[in-house]
């Protein structure tokens, strides 16, 4: 369920008057200090650190560690790239689960929900909480089907790294673009994770230059793979010029070794690690002058002689400046390359004191914490999720609500593991937190499958029978050509006489104008102007709310006003009401155009499935404008109308045998043609 933001902030002596923040802020990253964690590499990985024999690890050991051993990031990427599967992994390696769970089998812990486990989909973002050799890591891993866009840009609000995952033989797909523009506009420090390295037509090189071209990023190369597909056995690390092997005896991917390239063993191998080393120093020089003039004054003759932590820290400061994105690669499936990747989240992601907020300057160590999420427990009702920016939080403080204006109390204060929770006594900035006792907006979903999720949730949490009617497609209107109209407003309330007289004209604008555009002839006496144009232009915003043909938003629209008559002592209630009036009757003269949503449209279909896919296409009034290769897959970019689109999931489940994926994205308005818009309006009005 979706939560309108709320901010909380409470001085622990009183609850003073606070402001408002916007939390929509552009975040500026502080002055990194060249602090290289310290994180051991051992040659062994048989035995977990910090677990003693086949112990599951507490929670209750990470409660508060320092801020600067803190990492809130989330997992990211286009649906079935193995998100959850990865997730899955690095709570197993760091020891909080006993076995592998597995997304087609139905028991993985991030997606615990019932309908989650049925379509083998993430649907609501989930909060998972464990340490990694010392680090405390909260981590999120969110959807990633189109309709559930809006969970991961709640969660990307609150974390400080991401880790993008890829399917190595995709590259970069539709929603991967979306969460990717999603990142850049919170501005946070990526990691890339190639997986599926073990899959059919894996190819590090395509998803490498499908980063480079698609997402316009730098990938900085950390890694290579030793073979691809069937062949991967383990990964080059390019950093320290090791070669990672996983023992092919170990069913469950614990067990393996570093081994340093040496040119008697790995000749072939050790020249090309050394070649993509340099080649990685030379990257990370251009993008970071002290390095640059680290690398130019004492190891310009020899790279080989720059310490593997020298480049580790430059590494870190430009991820963290967002110039450019370390790529990692393995199989999260085959339990090949997590732990590499854990250690990779804590050397280059940032802590939570390495984000500046220039909103925490109001609360000079009170508590401020952002709520970007409800859900709903039978048990405990409304668990609220809290990132918590400064001050500690405890069960039975007083809360002051920003946005609700009210004091409330939290009574539980809970750790979040997916649908587990335990309970705590306090949690301090940098954290992520559940709270039990607030109260909270709930707020309906976006998309056809979002709404099929929440009707059947209703159903089956509640036991509520419930009417789904047919899903509504959002219209607009506009005109197509210019007409004036003229209105009066004549009334007396008690002894007061309020009369109005406006004349006005709308007319069409080429460019897209969402907000209608209001002008004032010279007609129109500045003296009138102002007292009235609030009053005005609240009359014409209110009457662009619903068009005459199907009561959609008005759009690329402009109103001049040419005359405005007021008798002394007319409210401005009664000026809005007969400019409203007046706009209504300019619409309904004018020749009326519906304009409905236009999706982008990306199908990754095999080659066997085109033809059947492409003639259903044609029947949906759809628009090729391309068709890519993809190894044995091909890639079909086009455009179709978003009401030609309900249920295409499970038409094109049933042309494909289940073998197609398809992503949605609103790319703009279009008008409809004439036929098309007489059968809609004959269709609402129940002529057909």
């Amino acid at each position: 369920m979706l939560s309108n933001l709320r901010i909380f902030a409470v001085n622990h002596k009183k609850i003073p008057s606070l402001h408002i923040i916007n939390m929509y802020c552009s975040r500026i990253r502080a002055s990194l200090k060249t602090i290289k964690p310290h994180i051991p590499l051992g040659k062994n990985y048989s035995s977990l650190p910090g677990l003693i024999g086949n112990d599951i690890k507490s929670l209750h050991s990470i409660i508060n560690p320092p801020i600067a051993k803190i990492r809130n990031i989330g997992i990211m990427a286009h649906i079935d790239a193995g998100k959850t599967t990865t997730t899955e992994r690095i709570l197993y390696y760091s020891g909080y689960t006993r076995s592998l769970g597995d997304v087609d089998d139905g028991d993985t812990v991030t997606d615990f929900m019932a309908q989650e486990r049925e379509r083998g989909i993430t649907i609501q973002s989930a909060a998972v909480t464990f340490d990694w050799k010392g680090y405390r890591v909260n981590l999120i891993d969110t959807p990633g089907h189109v309709d559930f866009t809006l969970e991961v840009e709640r969660c990307l609000r609150v974390l400080d790294g991401a880790v993008a995952v890829f399917d190595a033989s995709a590259g970069v797909e539709a929603q991967t673009l979306t969460v990717w523009r999603q990142a850049d506009k919170h501005k946070i420090p990526r990691i890339c994770f190639l997986n599926k390295m073990d899959k059919t037509g894996a190819s590090f090189n395509y998803a490498v230059e499908s980063i480079k071209e698609k997402l316009k990023a730098k990938p900085l190369l950390l890694q290579l793979p030793i073979g691809e597909a069937k062949t991967f056995k383990g990964v080059v690390d390019v950093v320290s010029k090791e070669k990672l092997l996983w023992n092919p005896n170990s069913d469950d991917g614990k067990d393996f070794e570093r081994k340093l390239l040496l040119e008697m063993s790995d000749p072939k191998l050790l020249k090309e690690t050394t070649e993509a080393r340099n080649a990685l120093i030379e990257q990370v020089a251009d993008l970071d002058d002290e390095f640059a003039d680290l690398v130019l004054g004492e190891f310009s003759e020899n790279f080989d002689l720059l310490p593997t932590e020298k480049l580790q820290t430059a590494i870190r400061r430009v991820t963290l400046a967002q110039t450019a994105v370390p790529v990692l690669c393995g199989s999260a499936l085959k339990n090949k390359g997590v732990q590499p990747l854990l250690d990779a989240v804590i050397m280059y992601l940032p802590s939570p004191e390495e984000c500046n907020h220039e909103f925490l300057q109001w609360y000079k160590g009170d508590l401020c914490a952002l709520a970007f999420k409800v859900l709903h427990d039978k048990q405990r009702g409304p668990l609220v999720f809290m990132r918590i920016y400064s001050g500690t939080i405890k069960p039975q403080l007083a809360i002051h609500n920003i946005n609700g204006n009210c004091t409330e109390r939290i009574s539980r204060l809970l750790l979040p593991f997916a649908d587990q929770h335990v309970e705590i006594p306090s949690l301090s900035a940098g954290n992520i937190a559940l709270t039990v006792g607030l109260k909270h907006t709930v707020l309906c979903g976006m998309g056809e499958l979002h709404i099929e999720i929440i009707h059947d949730r209703i159903k089956r949490e509640y036991g509520l029978e419930t009417y789904l009617g047919p899903l509504q497609v959002a219209y607009r209107e506009t005109i197509l050509n210019s007409v004036r109209a003229t209105d009066t407003l004549d009334r007396t309330l008690g002894d007061k006489r309020h009369l109005v007289t406006v004349e006005l004209e709308a007319k069409p604008v080429e460019t897209l104008s969402v907000m209608p555009v209001i002008e004032y002839a010279e007609s129109v006496s500045e003296d009138i102007l102002k007292g009235s144009q609030e009053a005005i232009e609240n009359g014409i915003h209110s009457a662009c709310l619903q068009g005459p043909l199907l009561g959609s938003p008005i759009q690329d629209v402009a109103f001049t006003l040419h005359s405005l008559i007021i008798h002394p002592g007319t409210s401005s209630t009664m000026i809005s009401a007969c400019v409203s009036r007046c706009v209504q009757k300019a619409l309904k003269k004018a020749d009326k155009q519906v304009l409905e949503p236009l999706m982008t449209l990306e199908v990754t279909v095999p080659r066997d499935y085109l033809s059947p896919v492409l003639a259903d296409l044609a029947q949906r009034r759809g628009n090729i404008q391309e068709i890519q290769s993809r190894q044995d897959n091909r890639v079909v970019i086009g455009f179709v109308p978003l009401a030609e689109i309900m249920g295409y999931s499970t038409v094109l489940r049933t042309l494909t045998s289940g073998s197609a994926t398809f992503a949605l994205e609103l790319s703009n308005y279009q008008a409809m043609n004439p036929q098309d818009q007489s059968t809609l309006l004959n269709w609402r009005s129940g002529l057909t």
